[in-house]
């Protein structure tokens, strides 16, 4: 029976279905736009499937047959102009309609976030751990965070009373190769900003990990942990600056380094189509950590190292070009 995985063209999506393949398995990969499958390799294993986490008959066709799920399909905030119909809707909604249609399912991975644990307020230098949820959110307050524990919460509520494993995955921001260039978007706007942004950075800390990791942490999860457990997939916290000065380190050419003063922060937030002032006061100069605890012994993953994954994805994204 073939693995069905949603979300397939998303940036963690894509890797995971690439992982599943090396590994053998069989793979439905589902798509809204079944062009993007020019991103996998050719496989005899692999079957792609058109559908839609609104379209409940499509949804159908895709669980049809599979005993095994990883749901990946959500939205990342980045970019969003209406939050509820884009960050909220296919998160909530989504899961709410692939829960109707999963009967025959055993295994289920849900990718979460680590935006479903921390908390909107928070205190600077806080470490948050799996026990951890987001319960102060909302639609129009954290809108991401909101999406994401409430995602986490239907399917925990769906899965309550049956015979099926359940766990979920919540990877910090995620950094690493890109398989197609729409990867460009979403979290790798972070270092897409040392490639082609301008020469300074922002006073902002950054939580990641490795694609990879993810990717394993998901296939493994098939398998390996506890079943309803909650598995915080994250590497390190580094300050942009420091990014900066890893990649200069690193690679052959000098990356931002230089810090730009708050003030004038501010003023670019309000002309930066991406940036707003209300996000920057609750960035800049402040920083959290996770608490990995065994994740990643009891998922078996590789752990790449801090300067393989940003070295990586820089030259990555630079071979788009």
């Amino acid at each position: 029976m073939p693995v069905l995985v949603t979300g397939a063209s998303g940036f963690i999506g894509a890797h995971v279905v690439c992982q599943l393949l090396e590994r053998g398995f069989s793979v439905r990969a589902m798509l809204r736009d079944t062009s993007l499958s020019m991103m996998f390799p050719k496989n005899e294993n692999l079957e792609i499937i058109k559908a839609d986490l609104f379209d409940v008959e499509s949804l159908k066709a895709a669980v049809s047959g599979c005993e095994d799920v990883i749901h990946c399909a959500a939205a990342l905030y980045v970019g969003a102009k209406d939050v509820k119909r884009d960050v909220v809707d296919p998160s909530v909604v989504g899961v709410q309609n692939i829960c109707g249609v999963m009967d025959g399912v055993k295994r289920i991975i849900h990718t979460s976030s680590v935006a479903a644990i921390r908390s909107t307020d928070y205190e600077n230098g806080k470490v948050f751990s799996r026990k951890d949820w987001c319960d102060d959110a909302s639609e129009t307050r954290n809108a991401y965070g909101f999406a994401k524990a409430e995602a986490e919460r239907i399917m925990r509520e769906w899965a309550k009373d049956k015979d099926v494993r359940l766990v979920t995955i919540h990877p910090s921001i995620v950094f690493g190769p890109i398989l197609h260039k729409r990867h460009l978007e979403g979290s790798m706007s972070y270092l897409k900003h040392f490639i082609k942004g301008p020469p300074f950075v922002l006073d902002v800390h950054i939580n990641f990990v490795d694609v990879r990791d993810v990717a394993i942490a998901h296939v493994n999860a098939l398998e390996k942990g506890v079943d309803r457990e909650r598995y915080i997939i994250h590497k390190e916290g580094m300050w942009m600056k420091e990014i900066g000065q890893t990649l200069t380190n690193n690679l052959p050419k000098k990356y931002a380094t230089r810090k730009l003063p708050s003030t004038l922060a501010y003023l670019l937030a309000i002309f930066h189509p991406k940036l707003s002032v209300k996000q920057l006061k609750g960035s800049l100069g402040t920083h959290v950590g996770y608490d990995v605890e065994d994740s990643f012994s009891t998922l078996e993953l590789p752990n790449y190292d801090v300067t393989s994954t940003l070295v990586d994805s820089v030259n990555s994204v630079k071979a788009q070009d």
